[in-house]
């Protein structure tokens, strides 16, 4: 076997120039950079969280489907996840021109901006929305806005100015689609096949080769922190501070990206984002697809992955319940062995989890809810959008043909130091007529089941009551009567 070859620089395209650099931490950020090495400061730092958008920048790179352009936070996005792709800045939009690009021109003559430090950000999310989506409609608007807040005036100046982008001129004039074949290809000459390491010691970034460079790094360096999408990592650094030195770098990992399905199990790798995975989701699973787009903005959805959210173990982490309902297992690896593990048993305490030194999350695998049976998931936040869980449940029902529970699998977030199955609401269904006084008796046992904290999102009454109230709902919902306070039948959320 040929050994992998080692550079020491990361290699990307920051708009139109090609950039090497030897000499970066594992912790830079990609907005510090822009702005602090590059003086590109349209980029703004506006939360350092990823929630507000104001950093928003355009990151491209090579995919089955070609050259794919996505939304990213550049507060939370760190340099070691660049190797091999296009950077993007509101800076390029304009090309070599003097001209407005059609939409920052759309945004300027239907007033979309007041005190401008957010415009970028709207800018270039919209930017991102206009390539896939010439003429979109004004639900895809409002969902590629989600992750972009402005607090100087409302929505519908933007909102016309997202429906007009496409009547100031062709795309032949817009740079990205211009250039688009060049880029591609110098981008294709960046794929060396060679591990990137820069820094020593401890301070060292580390971009695997291919998977299984990636888990010889890892059985090499158990201790180093495993970055994917960065949507949590990032926080470890911009709000806490913490030192996350030596960084394994897994975002680009092609062999980590793959999603199939066999005999009614939908295998996830590791690697596929939140917007990888939500066709193929929403269509297998229906009600996973509203509560994908309830997972942060539209950036955040774009760099965070389904196994990152399951390997961090957080208690209000949104996919591990409904996939713990779902029965889902996960595999994990260390070198070359293998294990399979239901997902429920992987979480143990409160960030503990059945994870030996060296090893890390490969795959998760769905079964899909079998013909006849009932799934959903509910998702109670404060505000609708792009906020976190205060609480969430999942429920996977199978009923005899006496309408007697035969099954019942019921999961939560948020309501214990780990996602949970209500073991004891469970038994209290499973044989039992589904009738709503076995529901009722039933959520008396929540108090067996979980001992709810207060905190920022929720207090523990809240959480509880709201907890029980969920299993009420799911029950009217699947008795055919719409619960009178749903907004649509369509959402599971």
């Amino acid at each position: 076997m040929a050994e992998t070859k080692t550079r020491n620089e990361i290699r990307f395209i920051l708009n139109g120039a090609d950039v090497a650099l030897t000499d970066i931490a594992p912790d830079a950020t990609l907005l510090d950079w822009l702005r602090l090495d590059r003086s590109l400061r349209g980029t703004k730092e506006g939360c350092a969280e990823g929630d507000c958008g104001a950093c928003t920048v355009l990151v491209g790179k090579l995919s089955a489907e070609g050259l794919v352009y996505e939304s990213v936070n550049a507060c939370i996005r760190f340099m070691g996840s660049l190797d091999g792709t296009h950077v993007v800045t509101v800076e390029h939009l304009r090309g070599d021109g003097e001209k407005l690009h059609p939409v920052q021109q759309a945004v300027v003559d239907f007033h979309g901006s007041q005190c401008g430090f957010c415009t970028p950000g709207f800018v270039m999310s919209l930017y991102a929305l206009w390539m896939k989506t010439p003429n979109p409609s004004d639900a895809a608007i409002e969902k590629a806005l989600q992750g972009n807040l402005c607090r100087c005036t409302g929505y519908e100046a933007i909102m016309r100015a997202a429906r007009a982008i496409s009547s100031y001129g062709k795309a032949a004039k817009d740079p990205l689609a211009v250039e688009r074949n060049d880029i591609a290809a110098r981008l294709e000459a960046l794929r060396d096949g060679a591990r990137v390491e820069v820094g020593s010691a401890k301070q060292r970034l580390i971009v695997p080769a291919d998977v299984d460079d990636f888990a010889a790094a890892l059985e090499k360096e158990p201790g180093a922190t495993i970055v994917a999408g960065s949507t949590d990592v990032g926080l470890w650094v911009t709000k806490h501070m913490r030192d996350i030195s030596p960084a394994i770098f897994i975002g680009g990992l092609d062999g980590l990206r793959t999603m199939s399905e066999a005999d009614g199990v939908i295998t996830i790798g590791a690697g596929v984002t939140y917007s990888e995975a939500f066709e193929t989701l929403s269509k297998r699973i229906p009600a996973l697809g509203p509560l994908v787009d309830r997972i942060g903005g539209e950036q955040v959805r774009n760099m965070g992955t389904i196994g990152g959210n399951v390997a961090n173990g957080s208690p209000i982490g949104d996919t591990p319940p409904p996939l713990i309902a779902l029965g889902a297992q996960l595999t994990l690896r260390k070198g070359k062995a293998r294990r399979t593990i239901p997902l429920e048993t992987f979480f143990i305490a409160y960030g503990k989890q059945d994870r030996q030194p060296g090893e890390f999350v490969e795959a998760v695998h769905v079964p899909v809810p079998a013909k006849g049976t009932s799934f959903a998931v509910y998702k109670v936040t404060k505000r609708r959008d792009e906020d976190i869980t205060a609480t969430l449940g999942a429920f996977h029902l199978t009923l005899a043909k006496d309408g007697t529970v035969a099954d019942i699998r019921i999961a939560y977030g948020g309501m214990a130091p780990t996602p949970k199955r209500a073991t004891a609401v469970e038994k209290a269904l499973i044989g039992k007529t589904w009738s709503e006084a076995t529901v009722e008796a039933a959520m008396a046992e929540y108090a067996s089941d979980f001992t709810p904290l207060t905190d920022m999102r929720a207090t523990a009454e809240y959480r509880a009551m709201a907890a029980r109230n969920l299993l009420l709902r799911f029950y009217v919902e699947t008795t055919g009567t719409k619960a009178p306070f749903q907004v649509s039948r369509n959402e599971a959320a």
